[in-house]
């Protein structure tokens, strides 16, 4: 029995033993692949890195070789920059040096001049003094044949000649006074009136409406479309309103511009003639129909200045004239208008001795700021003026456009000739159209204005209101009140009325002795 413990005890720690031998074995070899394995990883970890720093070194590398590239082509072109400095200031030095060497030969040749010189002026002072002791002896001998002496003489003389020349100077100037105060006032007169007479021109007048004349009152409806569509169509595509009430065989187009009117008048021709009318037919035709009268106007502009022999002008300023055709001042065409003063110009220009071609081309361009194309808030003579120095005209064209509404000082005697040309087509018979009404009213303001300051005891507005004559009696206003009375006239109406051009006021006060021999 403790045999057989015993042994079983011993089998117990025999088999420990060898669990344990085993166990040993097994963990040493487990370690040993650990180990292999740390060491395959740190291998492959070194490698990678290494890798990595080498193509960190290669980019590293490339960049500096960039740089150094970059740096090296800065420098190169530095040194050729350098090189073709110092080629040129090579060439100057030579150039210097030739000119110095050239400054030396005039120098040596203004040396010899100057010696030729002052042996001349040696020779002349001497001749200059022989004819002095010359002259001192003559004059000694004529002191002693006369009596008198040289500077008695001499004022004597001066005396003698004075009296002459002022009598036959004051004769001069009254003849030539009294025969311009005979004859300027006629000359004048015969002046503009063969003017007007040599200028002959038709009277168009322009009105805030066009007529668009139709076949039947059914095209009507097809114009208007269903429920309206087409007719605010073409409004928003034209700008102008569009009338159609019960007229008869037409249809009204109102609207302030004149190119606008016209461009819905063709449209409209258009749409009626091809049948179709929808909206977007409408925008289509509206488009071309402006592309043809923009081309319109530059033709209308070239054929005005080939008609009056006008050349060089600008494109900008020919499109201008163009648009005149479309433009109306008081009922009065602005392109015909404009056309008439540079007539007008032209003959006054030959009449008086001038360039006609100057006069001509000013007087064609004096309206030029009333059609610019963002109507900027300036008077229209400022802004023609503007205009024209903008497109390089010459400056007496420039100052005649500017200055024939007195908005600048006159600095030409072009000037004065559009602005009295102006007036002259503006102010003639059917030139101009006005409400009756309107002009009644402006005439009889202008009047009741004057009236109302003390002295004044009639007054009449002429020349379509654009002279106001003021009579004040000469026992109520002196000659120095009249001066001050017709300022603050001017200043007034200025001030409180709005008329077209310009409004002279003339104060009139005379004295009258009446008798009667019976």
């Amino acid at each position: 029995m403790l045999t057989t413990i015993i042994v079983s005890i011993a089998c117990l720690i025999l088999g420990g033993v060898l669990t344990w031998i085993v166990l040993n074995t097994v963990l040493k070899s487990r370690t040993q692949s650990i180990l292999d394995d740390a060491k395959r990883e740190s291998e492959s970890l070194k490698k990678e890195k290494l890798l990595e720093v080498k193509e960190k070194f290669i980019s590293l590398k490339a960049d500096l070789e960039k740089q150094v590239g970059v740096r090296n082509s800065k420098i190169q072109s530095q040194e050729a920059k350098l090189k073709q400095r110092e080629m040129m200031l090579n060439q100057k030095l030579d150039e210097v040096q030739k000119k110095r060497d050239e400054s030396d030969v005039v120098r040596q040749n203004l040396e010899n001049q100057l010696a030729g010189l002052e042996k001349k002026k040696e020779d002349l002072a001497r001749s200059k003094e022989e004819l002095l002791k010359i002259q001192k002896q003559e004059l000694e001998r004529l002191e002693a044949l006369s009596g008198l002496s040289a500077e008695e003489l001499k004022e004597r003389m001066i005396e003698s000649l004075k009296e002459v020349a002022k009598s036959e100077a004051s004769s001069y100037v009254n003849d030539i006074v009294e025969e311009a105060k005979m004859t300027a006032n006629k000359e004048a007169k015969k002046i503009v009136v063969q003017t007007i007479q040599r200028v002959a021109t038709e009277t168009a007048i322009e009105n805030a409406v066009t007529v668009f004349h139709i076949d039947s009152d059914e095209i009507k409806g097809r114009i208007i479309g269903r429920e309206g569509r087409n007719i605010r169509a073409l409004e928003a595509a034209t700008g102008i309103e569009i009338i159609v009430d019960d007229t008869p065989e037409a249809i009204i187009l109102s609207g302030f511009d004149p190119v606008r009117r016209e461009v819905a008048r063709l449209a409209l021709h258009q749409l009626v003639q091809d049948g179709r009318i929808h909206p977007a037919r409408i925008e289509e035709v509206v488009t071309k129909v402006r592309r043809q009268i923009e081309e319109e106007i530059i033709e209308t502009g070239k054929r005005t200045t080939i008609d009056l022999g006008i050349h060089g002008l600008h494109p900008e300023l020919i499109r201008m004239i163009g648009r005149m055709k479309y433009r109306s001042s008081y009922g009065q065409n602005l392109l015909q208008h404009s056309r008439e003063t540079a007539n007008l110009c032209a003959t006054m220009a030959s009449e008086l001795g001038l360039n006609p071609k100057i006069a001509m081309r000013a007087g064609l361009l004096h309206d030029i700021g009333k059609v610019p194309d963002d109507e900027p808030e300036l008077p229209h003579a400022i802004l023609g003026m503007k205009l024209a120095e903008k497109y390089k005209e010459k400056p007496e064209i420039c100052n005649a456009i500017g200055s024939h509404h007195d908005e600048v000082e006159m600095t030409s005697l072009y000037a004065p000739i559009v602005q009295v040309c102006d007036a002259i087509s503006g102010a003639r018979p059917g030139a101009r159209r006005e409400i009756v009404e309107a002009y009644i009213k402006r005439l009889n303001d202008l009047e009741q204005l004057a009236m109302s300051y003390p002295g004044v005891i009639k007054t009449y507005a002429i020349q379509a209101g654009r002279e106001l004559r003021v009579i004040v009696g000469a026992d109520k206003i002196d000659d120095a009140q009249t001066e001050n009375l017709s300022n603050e006239i001017a200043k007034k109406i200025q001030d409180e009325m709005t008329y077209p051009g310009q409004v002279k006021i003339t104060v009139i006060r005379e004295t009258r002795a009446v008798s009667f021999a019976k």
